[in-house]
């Protein structure tokens, strides 16, 4: 744990599965996986197709529930929320980096960042200073009146992380936060999530299928058939 955290993990799982039902047969994407990620830890869950990670990242962010076994998120309990109680949980401690940016294409930089605090009835002149303030964070500063169009990818990226980082969630989830970019922007994309995790203390934990990139976390947690195979951190 780093120092200085709190005892409650920023998320925590125990023998958690998740069955979905495909043409009639019950398939086991997760079985019986348990995972404890604490305040300020820096994670890479690697596997290869079909291993289970994305369904594991879906469930610790909050975006589905598990068939069975116990998921806490900042200490609660997700079975034991209403559907409004868990995404208003995801609002406040979970935020998303996606391989695909998903940033709105006719929307400024500034607005796209700013969309999670929509949802929490924030003014909009609030709205506005918090998104330039997590822009100035990535280095965009310069470009907050910028659509995704007119933004390199690697640009686009870090608006989808100034986007992650607006609501100072507990924990950050980037699922193949390089996988669309070259080589060079990818690992300057890995420099400023290592910045973050260092300077805020937020947890970080992101899917990669590349070895190179998983290193560049301190712990790596290998699954395989919906199982961890291994996990450094343990």
């Amino acid at each position: 744990m780093t120092p200085g955290a709190s005892d409650a993990p920023a998320l925590e799982a125990v023998d958690v599965t998740r069955a979905y039902k495909m043409e009639g047969v019950s398939v086991q994407a997760l079985r019986g996986v348990s995972l404890r990620v604490d305040e300020g830890e820096f994670a890479a869950i690697l596997g290869p197709s079909g291993s289970g990670k994305s369904t594991l990242m879906h469930l610790l962010g909050c975006l589905d529930r598990p068939t069975a076994g116990t998921l806490r998120v900042g200490g609660r309990n997700v079975a034991e929320l209403s559907d409004t109680e868990l995404a208003e949980l995801r609002n406040s401690r979970v935020g998303f980096v996606f391989q695909s940016f998903h940033l709105l294409a006719r929307t400024s930089a500034r607005e796209n960042v700013a969309l999670p605090l929509v949802y929490r009835g924030m003014p909009r002149a609030e709205r506005r200073r918090l998104a330039v303030q997590a822009l100035t964070t990535v280095g965009l500063e310069h470009r907050v009146g910028h659509r995704p169009g007119q933004l390199s990818g690697g640009e686009q990226q870090r608006v989808a992380i100034a986007r992650a980082l607006v609501g100072d969630p507990g924990v950050v989830l980037a699922d193949e936060p390089t996988g669309n970019l070259d080589t060079r922007t990818g690992h300057e994309v890995m420099d400023l999530l290592e910045r973050l995790n260092h300077e805020r203390g937020m947890a970080i934990i992101l899917v990669t299928h590349e070895p190179d990139i998983a290193a560049r976390a301190r712990r790596q947690i290998h699954i395989r058939d919906g199982l961890i195979e291994r996990d450094t951190g343990a």
